[in-house]
């Protein structure tokens, strides 16, 4: 009762609960990316084990983050697990009606726990330095921050059910943050430091960059795959109507080009047609007088 009365508490209290709110923006952007192709119900269990598995290893890993974070090469694996899990939640799932509601949700979960770990490396530093080896405060701190990262997951998965453009986003960011841990790996820190520091403004960079694109064309290469078409035959949607002029023209282009680009080539003309067709209609339309 005494800790309670004192002003230490309290100050310290509230400092781990803000580096831990603020340095965790990233990992709500995960919890929401990885649970959003889950059933509602579902989203909300897998948000809440999630987060609870991860803050409870994040209080685990803060006992040992000094000692870890000075292992080579251990950044790097980092690096390269969120990288491809980054790639992963841009890539949509095969046959999900397929596969058991459970089996989704504890997958998420494990994705959640595994991105949250390795997001947390240099995160739980602060975390640390506020706690002075307090364990209590630690556990109070972190346990008090759990609703408001629920809470910023939920909104953020209900930005990313109205807005896709915003699961892109997040894939850019784990790319963002698997380049910061790259080049500050103890392996290869001392390097960049004094021969290249200039990969400390280009590494994330590149990591975003990198994880979307490679997501995005894996993303259209398995949607390419399940609306195969029979070779030598291109058709519209069924949903449209018949072929505007100019269509054959298209046709016999698209037979010419080589085998391993003709579903990327129909996949992004259905796409491009779809949208670009109603402006062309309104364009079209006569004006009133």
């Amino acid at each position: 009762m005494e800790m309670l009365g004192s002003s230490f508490f309290w100050v310290t209290l509230g400092q781990i609960m803000m580096i831990n709110i603020v340095l965790s923006g990233d990992n709500a952007v995960v919890i929401a990316m990885a649970s959003r192709s889950l059933p509602p119900r579902q989203q909300k269990q897998a948000i809440l084990f999630g987060s609870f598995g991860a803050i409870f290893l994040r209080i685990v890993l803060t006992f040992f983050a000094v000692m870890l974070l000075d292992l080579p090469f251990l950044k790097l694996l980092g690096a390269v697990l969120l990288g491809y899990i980054g790639v992963k939640m841009l890539v949509p799932d095969e046959a999900e009606d397929e596969i058991d509601g459970h089996s989704q949700m504890w997958a998420a979960i494990k994705t959640i726990i595994v991105a949250d770990l390795i997001m947390s490396l240099d995160n739980v530093l602060g975390v640390a330095a506020a706690a002075k080896g307090n364990l209590a405060l630690l556990v109070i701190g972190l346990g008090i921050s759990i609703p408001l990262i629920i809470y910023g997951s939920t909104f953020i998965l209900r930005l990313m059910n109205r807005f896709p453009v915003i699961i892109t986003l997040g894939g850019g960011v784990l790319g963002w943050v698997a380049g910061e841990m790259l080049v500050s790996d103890p392996a290869i820190a001392e390097w960049v430091n004094g021969q290249a520091h200039w990969l400390h403004t280009f590494a994330p960079a590149l990591g975003a960059l990198l994880v979307v694109a490679v997501g995005k064309s894996m993303a259209a290469a398995k949607l390419a795959k399940l609306n195969r078409l029979p070779e030598g035959q291109l058709t519209l949607p069924e949903d449209e109507e018949p072929a505007p002029p100019g269509y054959h023209w298209v046709h016999r282009a698209w037979r010419r080009l080589p085998d391993g680009t003709r579903d990327y080539a129909a996949y992004y003309g259905k796409l491009a047609f779809r949208y670009l067709r109603p402006i062309a209609s309104r364009l079209r339309r006569p004006r009133k007088v």
